[in-house]
Protein backbone atom coordinates (compact mmCIF):
# COMPACT_ATOMS: atom_id res chain seq x y z
CA UNK A 1 0.00 0.00 0.00
CA UNK A 2 2.66 2.42 -1.12
CA UNK A 3 2.45 5.00 -3.90
CA UNK A 4 5.89 4.21 -5.32
CA UNK A 5 5.99 0.44 -5.09
CA UNK A 6 5.49 -1.67 -8.19
CA UNK A 7 4.08 -4.79 -6.53
CA UNK A 8 0.53 -4.82 -7.75
CA UNK A 9 -1.72 -5.17 -10.74
CA UNK A 10 -3.67 -2.95 -13.07
CA UNK A 11 -7.16 -4.15 -14.14
CA UNK A 12 -7.85 -2.95 -17.70
CA UNK A 13 -11.55 -3.88 -17.50
CA UNK A 14 -12.23 -1.39 -14.70
CA UNK A 15 -9.02 0.67 -15.09
CA UNK A 16 -8.00 0.66 -11.45
CA UNK A 17 -4.89 -0.44 -9.56
CA UNK A 18 -4.53 -2.97 -6.77
CA UNK A 19 -1.36 -2.72 -4.68
CA UNK A 20 0.23 -3.44 -1.31
CA UNK A 21 -1.44 -5.63 1.29
CA UNK A 22 -4.74 -5.47 -0.60
CA UNK A 23 -2.96 -6.96 -3.62
CA UNK A 24 -1.25 -9.63 -1.48
CA UNK A 25 -4.58 -10.64 0.04
CA UNK A 26 -6.29 -10.73 -3.36
CA UNK A 27 -3.51 -12.92 -4.73
CA UNK A 28 -3.84 -15.31 -1.78
CA UNK A 29 -7.48 -16.11 -2.52
CA UNK A 30 -8.19 -18.80 -5.13
CA UNK A 31 -10.40 -17.51 -7.95
CA UNK A 32 -10.27 -13.99 -6.51
CA UNK A 33 -11.64 -12.46 -9.70
CA UNK A 34 -14.69 -14.70 -9.43
CA UNK A 35 -15.24 -14.07 -5.71
CA UNK A 36 -14.35 -10.37 -5.49
CA UNK A 37 -14.39 -9.15 -9.08
CA UNK A 38 -12.14 -6.33 -10.25
CA UNK A 39 -11.45 -3.16 -8.25
CA UNK A 40 -13.80 -0.29 -9.07
CA UNK A 41 -11.95 2.35 -7.01
CA UNK A 42 -8.45 3.04 -5.80
CA UNK A 43 -7.62 2.77 -2.09
CA UNK A 44 -9.00 5.68 -0.07
CA UNK A 45 -9.89 6.64 3.50
CA UNK A 46 -13.62 6.50 4.18
CA UNK A 47 -15.65 8.74 6.46
CA UNK A 48 -14.79 6.54 9.46
CA UNK A 49 -11.05 6.95 8.86
CA UNK A 50 -10.58 3.42 7.51
CA UNK A 51 -8.54 2.73 4.36
CA UNK A 52 -10.81 0.81 1.99
CA UNK A 53 -11.04 -0.29 -1.62
CA UNK A 54 -14.19 -1.28 -3.48
CA UNK A 55 -14.46 -4.21 -5.84
CA UNK A 56 -17.39 -5.31 -7.97
CA UNK A 57 -18.48 -7.85 -5.37
CA UNK A 58 -16.57 -6.87 -2.21
CA UNK A 59 -14.99 -4.13 -0.16
CA UNK A 60 -11.58 -4.52 1.49
CA UNK A 61 -10.76 -2.77 4.77
CA UNK A 62 -7.23 -2.23 6.05
CA UNK A 63 -6.92 -2.63 9.84
CA UNK A 64 -3.32 -1.76 10.85
CA UNK A 65 -4.01 -2.60 14.50
CA UNK A 66 -4.46 -6.28 13.62
CA UNK A 67 -1.58 -8.79 13.46
CA UNK A 68 0.28 -9.24 10.18
CA UNK A 69 -1.74 -11.51 7.94
CA UNK A 70 -5.06 -10.29 9.37
CA UNK A 71 -4.91 -6.63 8.44
CA UNK A 72 -7.10 -6.97 5.37
CA UNK A 73 -10.71 -7.55 6.35
CA UNK A 74 -13.79 -8.04 4.19
CA UNK A 75 -16.70 -5.70 4.85
CA UNK A 76 -19.81 -7.80 5.66
CA UNK A 77 -21.74 -6.42 2.70
CA UNK A 78 -24.43 -9.09 2.81
CA UNK A 79 -25.31 -8.25 6.41
CA UNK A 80 -25.21 -4.51 5.72
CA UNK A 81 -27.45 -4.72 2.66
CA UNK A 82 -29.90 -7.45 3.65
CA UNK A 83 -33.46 -6.36 4.45
CA UNK A 84 -35.81 -9.13 5.64
CA UNK A 85 -39.31 -9.32 4.27
CA UNK A 86 -39.12 -10.82 0.79
CA UNK A 87 -41.07 -14.06 0.16
CA UNK A 88 -38.83 -16.91 1.20
CA UNK A 89 -38.53 -20.66 1.44
CA UNK A 90 -36.36 -22.24 4.16
CA UNK A 91 -35.80 -25.88 3.26
CA UNK A 92 -33.61 -28.55 4.81
CA UNK A 93 -33.39 -31.76 2.79
CA UNK A 94 -31.16 -34.46 4.20
CA UNK A 95 -28.11 -34.95 2.01
CA UNK A 96 -28.83 -31.86 -0.12
CA UNK A 97 -28.64 -29.17 2.55
CA UNK A 98 -26.42 -28.08 5.41
CA UNK A 99 -27.66 -26.24 8.49
CA UNK A 100 -25.71 -23.31 9.94
CA UNK A 101 -25.63 -21.67 13.40
CA UNK A 102 -27.66 -18.74 12.04
CA UNK A 103 -30.66 -21.04 11.69
CA UNK A 104 -30.60 -21.17 7.89
CA UNK A 105 -29.62 -23.92 5.49
CA UNK A 106 -27.66 -23.83 2.25
CA UNK A 107 -28.88 -26.32 -0.33
CA UNK A 108 -28.39 -27.86 -3.75
CA UNK A 109 -26.27 -25.84 -6.21
CA UNK A 110 -25.88 -22.98 -3.73
CA UNK A 111 -24.18 -25.39 -1.34
CA UNK A 112 -21.97 -26.78 -4.09
CA UNK A 113 -20.91 -23.25 -5.08
CA UNK A 114 -20.38 -22.26 -1.44
CA UNK A 115 -18.02 -25.18 -0.79
CA UNK A 116 -16.18 -24.82 -4.10
CA UNK A 117 -15.33 -21.13 -3.73
CA UNK A 118 -14.21 -20.57 -0.15
CA UNK A 119 -17.15 -21.40 2.08
CA UNK A 120 -17.28 -19.79 5.50
CA UNK A 121 -13.97 -17.92 5.14
CA UNK A 122 -15.10 -16.10 1.98
CA UNK A 123 -18.86 -15.76 2.34
CA UNK A 124 -19.62 -16.15 6.04
CA UNK A 125 -22.79 -17.80 7.33
CA UNK A 126 -26.13 -17.66 5.52
CA UNK A 127 -28.39 -14.93 6.94
CA UNK A 128 -31.51 -15.65 4.89
CA UNK A 129 -33.44 -18.51 3.39
CA UNK A 130 -34.02 -18.78 -0.37
CA UNK A 131 -35.74 -15.51 -1.30
CA UNK A 132 -37.83 -14.63 -4.34
CA UNK A 133 -37.02 -11.26 -5.87
CA UNK A 134 -39.66 -9.14 -7.68
CA UNK A 135 -38.21 -10.28 -11.02
CA UNK A 136 -38.65 -13.92 -9.98
CA UNK A 137 -34.95 -14.47 -9.35
CA UNK A 138 -34.04 -16.74 -6.40
CA UNK A 139 -31.29 -15.37 -4.14
CA UNK A 140 -29.77 -16.16 -0.76
CA UNK A 141 -27.89 -13.73 1.46
CA UNK A 142 -24.69 -14.51 3.32
CA UNK A 143 -22.73 -12.30 5.69
CA UNK A 144 -20.38 -11.20 2.90
CA UNK A 145 -22.20 -12.11 -0.32
CA UNK A 146 -25.45 -12.75 -2.12
CA UNK A 147 -25.94 -15.81 -4.33
CA UNK A 148 -28.23 -15.62 -7.38
CA UNK A 149 -29.82 -18.55 -9.25
CA UNK A 150 -30.02 -18.54 -13.05
CA UNK A 151 -31.81 -21.75 -14.14
CA UNK A 152 -31.66 -20.71 -17.81
CA UNK A 153 -27.85 -21.01 -17.90
CA UNK A 154 -25.90 -24.22 -18.63
CA UNK A 155 -25.42 -26.68 -15.82
CA UNK A 156 -22.54 -25.60 -13.58
CA UNK A 157 -23.03 -21.90 -14.39
CA UNK A 158 -26.36 -21.41 -12.67
CA UNK A 159 -25.01 -19.66 -9.55
CA UNK A 160 -23.43 -16.21 -9.61
CA UNK A 161 -22.51 -13.60 -7.01
CA UNK A 162 -24.28 -10.25 -6.86
CA UNK A 163 -22.22 -7.10 -7.37
CA UNK A 164 -22.62 -6.06 -3.75
CA UNK A 165 -19.50 -3.90 -3.83
CA UNK A 166 -21.02 -1.52 -6.35
CA UNK A 167 -24.46 -1.72 -4.71
CA UNK A 168 -22.99 -0.76 -1.31
CA UNK A 169 -20.87 2.01 -2.88
CA UNK A 170 -24.07 3.61 -4.15
CA UNK A 171 -26.09 2.85 -1.03
CA UNK A 172 -23.74 4.70 1.33
CA UNK A 173 -23.30 7.62 -1.05
CA UNK A 174 -19.60 7.36 -1.83
CA UNK A 175 -18.16 9.99 -4.16
CA UNK A 176 -18.88 8.77 -7.73
CA UNK A 177 -15.66 10.45 -8.90
CA UNK A 178 -13.81 7.57 -7.23
CA UNK A 179 -15.16 5.29 -9.96
CA UNK A 180 -13.37 7.23 -12.69
CA UNK A 181 -10.49 5.36 -14.37
CA UNK A 182 -6.90 6.09 -13.36
CA UNK A 183 -3.52 5.45 -15.05
CA UNK A 184 -1.78 2.10 -14.62
CA UNK A 185 0.45 1.57 -11.61
CA UNK A 186 3.63 2.16 -13.63
CA UNK A 187 2.48 5.69 -14.48
CA UNK A 188 1.55 6.40 -10.89
CA UNK A 189 4.94 5.13 -9.75
CA UNK A 190 7.05 7.30 -12.06
CA UNK A 191 6.08 10.50 -10.27
CA UNK A 192 8.25 9.71 -7.21
CA UNK A 193 8.57 12.50 -4.64
CA UNK A 194 8.35 15.21 -7.34
CA UNK A 195 4.62 14.41 -7.64
CA UNK A 196 3.95 15.02 -3.94
CA UNK A 197 1.99 18.27 -3.77
CA UNK A 198 -0.01 17.88 -0.56
CA UNK A 199 -0.40 15.69 2.51
CA UNK A 200 -3.51 14.32 4.15
CA UNK A 201 -3.39 13.02 7.70
CA UNK A 202 -5.87 10.98 9.69
CA UNK A 203 -5.50 9.51 13.16
CA UNK A 204 -7.39 7.35 15.60
CA UNK A 205 -6.89 5.87 19.03
CA UNK A 206 -6.55 2.14 19.49
CA UNK A 207 -9.03 2.34 22.39
CA UNK A 208 -11.97 4.73 22.26
CA UNK A 209 -12.17 4.46 26.06
CA UNK A 210 -9.42 3.74 28.61
CA UNK A 211 -9.20 3.32 32.35
CA UNK A 212 -7.70 6.17 34.43
CA UNK A 213 -4.55 4.00 34.60
CA UNK A 214 -4.03 2.17 31.35
CA UNK A 215 -2.08 2.19 28.09
CA UNK A 216 -3.05 3.64 24.74
CA UNK A 217 -1.97 3.37 21.12
CA UNK A 218 -2.31 6.04 18.42
CA UNK A 219 -2.43 5.24 14.70
CA UNK A 220 -1.56 7.93 12.13
CA UNK A 221 -2.17 7.47 8.40
CA UNK A 222 -0.52 9.84 5.89
CA UNK A 223 -1.55 10.04 2.23
CA UNK A 224 -0.71 12.23 -0.73
CA UNK A 225 -3.05 14.26 -2.93
CA UNK A 226 -4.13 11.10 -4.74
CA UNK A 227 -4.89 9.31 -1.46
CA UNK A 228 -1.86 7.04 -1.84
CA UNK A 229 0.26 6.23 1.26
CA UNK A 230 3.30 8.41 1.98
CA UNK A 231 6.40 6.76 3.39
CA UNK A 232 8.96 8.64 5.50
CA UNK A 233 6.65 11.37 6.80
CA UNK A 234 7.72 12.81 10.16
CA UNK A 235 4.88 12.44 12.67
CA UNK A 236 4.53 14.38 15.92
CA UNK A 237 1.77 13.34 18.32
CA UNK A 238 0.92 15.51 21.33
CA UNK A 239 -1.46 14.12 23.94
CA UNK A 240 -3.14 16.67 26.18
CA UNK A 241 -3.93 14.73 29.33
CA UNK A 242 -6.57 15.87 31.81
CA UNK A 243 -4.03 15.59 34.63
CA UNK A 244 -0.31 16.12 34.27
CA UNK A 245 1.72 17.63 31.44
CA UNK A 246 1.09 17.04 27.76
CA UNK A 247 3.19 14.26 26.28
CA UNK A 248 4.82 14.41 22.83
CA UNK A 249 5.85 11.40 20.75
CA UNK A 250 7.51 11.17 17.34
CA UNK A 251 7.53 8.51 14.65
CA UNK A 252 8.04 8.03 10.91
CA UNK A 253 5.48 6.50 8.54
CA UNK A 254 6.26 3.11 7.03
CA UNK A 255 5.75 1.88 3.46
CA UNK A 256 2.02 1.75 4.12
CA UNK A 257 1.93 5.40 5.18
CA UNK A 258 1.29 4.42 8.79
CA UNK A 259 2.96 5.42 12.03
CA UNK A 260 2.01 3.72 15.29
CA UNK A 261 2.73 5.17 18.73
CA UNK A 262 2.41 2.15 21.01
CA UNK A 263 2.36 1.56 24.77
CA UNK A 264 1.51 5.15 25.70
CA UNK A 265 1.12 5.30 29.51
CA UNK A 266 -2.16 6.71 30.81
CA UNK A 267 -1.76 7.60 34.49
CA UNK A 268 -4.11 9.05 37.12
CA UNK A 269 -6.51 10.61 34.64
CA UNK A 270 -9.88 12.11 35.55
CA UNK A 271 -12.81 9.75 34.85
CA UNK A 272 -15.14 11.13 32.22
CA UNK A 273 -12.57 13.48 30.71
CA UNK A 274 -11.92 13.70 26.98
CA UNK A 275 -8.25 13.47 26.05
CA UNK A 276 -7.41 15.43 22.91
CA UNK A 277 -4.61 14.23 20.64
CA UNK A 278 -3.00 16.69 18.21
CA UNK A 279 -1.10 15.30 15.22
CA UNK A 280 1.31 17.07 12.89
CA UNK A 281 2.93 15.40 9.87
CA UNK A 282 5.68 16.76 7.62
CA UNK A 283 7.25 15.49 4.41
CA UNK A 284 9.32 17.41 1.87
CA UNK A 285 8.37 20.78 3.32
CA UNK A 286 4.64 19.94 3.26
CA UNK A 287 2.66 19.92 6.50
CA UNK A 288 -0.71 18.50 7.52
CA UNK A 289 -2.46 18.37 10.88
CA UNK A 290 -5.32 16.44 12.37
CA UNK A 291 -6.78 15.54 15.75
CA UNK A 292 -8.33 12.58 17.46
CA UNK A 293 -9.39 11.84 21.03
CA UNK A 294 -10.31 9.19 23.55
CA UNK A 295 -12.38 9.12 26.73
CA UNK A 296 -11.33 8.21 30.27
CA UNK A 297 -13.78 5.95 32.04
CA UNK A 298 -13.91 4.04 35.27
Amino acid sequence: MHAQQTTGRYFPDTRHNLIGEFYAFYQSVPEAELVFGSPITEQFVDRAGVTVQYFQRARFEWRPEMPVGQRVQLTPLGSLLYTPGAPSLNINVAGACRSFPTGFSVCYDFLTYYDAHGGLARFGNPISAFEFQPDGRIVQYFERARFEWYPERPRGQNVTLSDLGRIYFDRVGEDPLRLLPVPPLEIVARGADSSLTSLRASAFAGKAVTQPNDTQRIFVIVQDQTLMPVEGAQVTVTINFSYGPAQTYRAVTDANGVAIIADIPVRDQVPGSLIEVNVRVERGGLIATTTTSFRIWR
